[in-house]
Order: C-alpha cells, then structure tokens, then sequence
C-alpha cells in the first residue's frame, strides 16, 4: 500500500493514524484559510506574469481558489485532519475541484514558504486593529484626566501613603504606559510587513519568480533577503507576545489598583454595575470581575511567550515540524488582548470618582510631610538636616493623634524658628499638588500640559 498524502510520493506504506492526528495543524491554522488563499492568488498571478504557468491553467486555477475563499467565507468547507493543515487541506479542495491541473499552483513553492507568508499576513491585518484599540483607550484616559485635572487623591510608594497628587496626573501615567505599548505594536508591523514568499523550501528556487510582485500584491512593504531567514525567522511572532504580555502587565497593574480603590477600605471609584457582578451567597456583593479577569488573563499572555521562546530556543536553521508550535499562542494572544483592550476601556468610561474621599484621604495622613521638608529646605536648611526634623515632628504627632497641619504655631516652632504662620497653607494637599510645575510633575498646570499634549498626539 502506498502513501497516498501530496507529499508521499517515496514513502511505500501510509503513515498510522495516530501520526496523522498528532501532526496535524488543521485544527487551529484553519484560522488562516483567507491569508493562504489570498497569497496563493498572488502567487499564482506571478507565475502566469512570469510565464511559468500558462494564463489558461492559471485562470482555471484562479477561479477554483476563488470558489473555494467564497465556500470557506459561508462556512461551507470541512477540512480534514488527514490533509494536516491549511494549505494541503486547500490544495486537496482546489485538486478535487479542477483535477491535477491545481499541482501547478504549488510551481516554485514550499510548504514552509508558505506558512511562513500566511502568518506574517495573519498578524499584519490584526496589529492595526490593537493599534487602533488601544489609541480609542488612550483618549477614554484623557478625557477622564481632564474631567480629574484638580481631584485630589493620595499618591503611594510601597502601597503606603506619599504625597498628595492629582487624579488626572494618575491617569496619565497609565496614558503614557498604553502609549508606549501603541509605538512597540507599531514598530511590530515593521517586521511583520515583509514577504517570506519565494525563499521556497530554504534556499530560493530555479524558476524566475518575481517575489516583489507577489509582495506587493499581498500588501507587504518589502521581501525577506535571505531564503534560510525567510522561512525559520518567527521574531515577529515574538514581538508581538512580547508586546501583548508588556500590555496585559500594564492592564494588570491598572485592574490591581480598580479593585483596590473600589473596595469599601478605600472607596475611592465606584465601577458601573454593568461591568461587575455579584455573589450568589452574599446579596451585598459587587464584585469587580471584568478587572480581575483581565488580570487573571495576563498569565496565559506570559505563558505563550515563554512558550514560543523555548520553542525557538536551539533551533537549526532552516525550517523545522518544531515552528508548527508558533500559531496558537498568537491566535490565542489576539483573541485575548483585543476583547480585553475593550472591556477595560468601556469599564473605565463608566467608574464614577468619589472625590470627596480622595480627598479626605490626604488630610489624615502625614503625605504632607514632605511639604514641610521642602518648606524648611526653601529658607535655608539643608534638606537633610529637614528632613529629619520633619521626621521627629511625625512621630511626636503619631503619639499626639494629631496631623502636622493640627499642630499650633507655637509648638511647630520649638522644633524650627524657620517655621512661620504661611507653613499651614502649604500643607494643604491642594497645595501641595497645585505648587509641584516642574516637567512631568502633578501640577495643575503640568497636567494640564501633559493632557493638551497627548490630545495633539491622538489628533
């Protein structure tokens, strides 16, 4: 009995069944059924270009492949694991569809050639659909800094309280955190956009093939320059995990503190009934589950990546079964980020801010102190000679119940004759976040700038 799969021409027995099942990739690179049609039909117009092909057999060829893209649209094709992935399953449809005349479409060909274009093409069409997700993001950031430029809310370091800031500053860190994630995923389609098409199996081909046509027919900007790169390099794949886990870090650390600030302890935001949930035991519950799903979710980011990476790690040149491995993680990251992008963003459009108690929370803590270390510092005292004073002066009020800005004249005095009766306003938090101008700092003023600047970026 002889082999009977396209490729099994000098193989005497079939492979078993369970080889067949195993090596499979049908049951996840069928996502990428118009990406092999689509450079197929570009391949095919170059080789009747290039007269490889006759026009009349590749007209033939054109119309069943285009038969084919319609069926597969209605969801009309099964394809079949025994046809092992994508491009045999097709080539099996379009030979049964016009008979051996469809064995010319594969002229000047590999299978890892073709893969390889697939999947560049694959990512190239959905980049710009994060790109594009994350810039909506960006603005819903803006919009509600601008509505907080003067909310006043306690900043932390090491979760405890530091300084007063503004909430609108606060939300632009996240502004600029998304923003940097926008520019690595534009950078991304830089070397995504290039055409492995033509290298064939690894080292290029006899036939005169014309690779900047079929390039520029599929949409790439430029061609791989090296056939033995072409079909082994999966750095854009990487890229774009790498990408993804960086942003669904930023999301991670944006939903930690969403569930912080919405608990009963803090109440500082409220979020939208409709992007909560609520508990089937305990009838009070409001439970933020889209943020800590989306935190939940950074995991399996991670994990692809590291996957891929092992994956890739020790590989020799040129195109090995291993790169099989490479797809379902970046199918799976883009069916992860881009829903998350969307839940996050419209979670975000309806918190409400409970400014009130932001407030409250920096007028009985002591993030105040370093106002007061500053104060001293501006009339001459060395800062850390200030710093200390300042520090006593916590503690003394620790063991008061009192605040520093509780303390009268008087006794602020005993511990600095700098001290004057003008150190009360500025120990106010609204203050002490109004007078902080300098470049990128939580000034009124400086958010202001940063809001006005990042409006003229998205513009």
């Amino acid at each position: 009995m002889t082999n009977k799969k396209l490729w099994g021409g000098r193989f005497q027995t079939p492979t078993s069944q369970e080889v067949d099942q195993f090596g499979a990739s049908i049951y996840f690179d069928q996502l990428m059924a118009d990406e092999d049609i689509t450079c197929s039909l570009a391949h095919l117009h170059m080789l009747a270009k290039t007269n490889i092909i006759d026009q009349a057999d590749a007209d033939q060829i054109e119309a069943g492949l285009k038969q084919i893209q319609k069926d597969v649209a209605a969801g009309n094709v099964k394809f079949s694991y025994e046809n092992e992935d994508i491009h045999m399953n097709i080539e099996k449809l379009l030979t049964d569809q016009i008979g051996p005349v469809a064995g010319k479409l594969h002229t000047a060909r590999s299978r890892n050639d073709q893969v390889a274009v697939d999947f560049h093409l694959y990512v190239k069409r959905r980049l710009p659909q994060v790109i594009d997700l994350l810039k909506q993001l960006m603005a819903t950031l803006v919009e509600l800094a601008d509505q907080n430029v003067e909310t006043i809310m306690p900043g932390y370091t090491h979760l405890q309280h530091a300084q007063p800031i503004s909430y609108g500053h606060y939300l632009m860190a996240y502004y600029q955190m998304f923003k940097r994630d926008c520019e690595r995923f534009e950078f991304n389609l830089h070397h995504t956009d290039m055409s492995p098409l033509g290298a064939a199996a690894l080292a290029g081909t006899t036939f005169p093939i014309d690779r900047e046509m079929t390039a520029k027919e599929i949409g790439f900007s430029q061609v791989y320059a090296n056939s033995l790169d072409a079909v082994s390099d999966r750095d854009f794949a990487l890229e774009f995990l790498s990408n993804a886990s960086i942003l669904m870090m930023h999301f991670s650390r944006f939903c930690e503190e969403i569930s912080m600030w919405a608990s009963y302890e803090f109440n500082y935001i409220e979020i939208s009934d409709a992007y909560t949930t609520g508990s089937s035991i305990m009838p009070q519950k409001k439970n933020p589950d889209m943020a800590e799903l989306i935190r939940g979710k950074v995991g399996r980011v991670y994990g692809h990546l590291t996957g891929l990476l092992a994956t890739m790690k020790s590989l020799p040149l040129a195109y090995n079964k291993d790169l099989q491995e490479d797809k379902e993680g970046v199918f799976d990251g883009f069916k992860t980020i881009i829903p998350s992008i969307k839940i996050f963003m419209h979670m975000l459009q309806g918190i409400s801010v409970n400014k009130d108690k932001m407030y409250q929370a920096t007028t009985h803590d002591f993030s105040n102190a370093t106002e007061l270390a500053d104060y001293l510092a501006a009339k001459g005292m060395p800062f850390r000679q200030a710093h200390s004073i300042v520090g006593q002066m916590v503690y003394d009020c620790i063991v008061k119940h009192v605040n520093l800005q509780d303390l009268p004249i008087e006794t602020m005095q005993e511990y600095s004759d700098l001290i004057e009766p003008d150190v009360y306003n500025d120990l106010k938090p609204e203050v002490a976040v109004q007078r902080r101008t300098s470049l990128g700092g939580t000034g009124f003023e400086s958010v202001k700038h940063q809001i006005e600047q990042a409006k003229a970026d998205l513009a």
